[in-house]
């Protein structure tokens, strides 16, 4: 997955978003607690994600939020189970 964050210990933690995002290469112990969303949430292929980012050290990462079902997918199944428990009256 493509992502505008770069994970460096060289830099200082910077916020750019939505251009680009300077993180440290690791999480810290603030970061159970201080976790952040950045932006709205954006739709990639199937996946819908937010960067969440710490307030105290800067450390982001990109979170799915939820997997969208494939529709076509979706379609053949439910067009499978409507036929799977028809019976035929005598």
């Amino acid at each position: 997955m493509p992502t505008i964050v770069e994970y460096t210990d060289a830099k200082p933690a910077r916020n750019r978003y939505p251009r680009s995002i300077t993180s440290p290469s690791h999480a810290s112990p603030c970061c159970e607690l201080r976790m952040e969303p950045i932006g709205k949430p954006f739709l990639e292929g199937r996946s819908e994600i937010q960067y969440t980012r710490c307030r105290r050290c800067g450390f982001t990462v990109r979170l799915i939020l939820r997997q969208l079902p494939d529709a076509e997918l979706v379609a053949r199944l439910r067009k499978e189970l409507a036929s799977a428990f028809v019976r035929d009256s005598p």
